[in-house]
């Protein structure tokens, strides 16, 4: 994944993995316009106007988000950080023509940790949906053990000791301009038709 870059002691915003329109008809050009260029783009803008002139300046970003973790003073910091990180990590979660069950080690793992594949998706799809609010859902690897996990708002598994190796974002902005107020559908589609199972695996390592 190509995090976000520094240059010059700022942050920049990654170019998207695919052309915007490319994961149409499921999120439409629409949609990805206003996410990545409006919101993500804030987030980046934000960020570095709150390290500049600050120890944090000229930090990686993962530097930034584990520096303001657990810092309330830094809560700002930590908030937009993790949403840069958030969401670069969401596109690349995502590709044209994705979807389905994985193939080869990641799905042996999937099988071994969760019972069955359709097991993990019923886990994945009750986390996106009874996260109450903003967040995400992921699927992370906690020690040597895969989970499902949701984490509200800006938060994410590197603040827990975690590693991610998927994600779907469901804060409203996400999906409302596709799919309304249905985000269980919304769920079903990354899944069925966009998640990218080849960068999950290499997560996974």
């Amino acid at each position: 994944m190509q995090t976000a870059r520094k240059e010059e002691n700022m942050i920049t915003l990654p170019p998207l993995p695919y052309a915007q329109n490319a994961l149409e008809p499921h999120i439409t050009a629409n949609t990805l316009s206003f996410h990545y260029g409006k919101h993500h783009q804030a987030y980046v803008t934000n960020l570095n106007n709150l390290i500049k002139d600050t120890p944090l300046a000229g930090a990686t970003l993962e530097e930034i988000i584990m520096a303001s973790a657990k810092d309330a003073s830094k809560a700002g910091i930590f908030n937009n950080s993790a949403q840069v990180w958030n969401h670069t990590f969401y596109w690349n979660s995502m590709k044209p023509n994705g979807g389905g069950a994985p193939k080869g080690k990641l799905a042996d793992k999937i099988t071994k940790d969760f019972g069955s594949y359709e097991k993990f998706v019923e886990a994945f799809k009750q986390a996106g949906a009874t996260q109450f609010g903003s967040g995400w859902a992921w699927l992370v690897l906690d020690g040597d053990t895969l989970k499902v996990t949701k984490t509200g708002n800006a938060d994410l598994p590197m603040a827990h000791g975690q590693k991610a190796l998927l994600t779907i974002d469901v804060w409203e902005h996400a999906y409302y301009l596709d799919f309304q107020n249905r985000r269980p559908d919304y769920i079903t589609t990354f899944l069925d038709k966009l998640v990218n199972w080849d960068f999950a695996e290499k997560n996974l390592g």
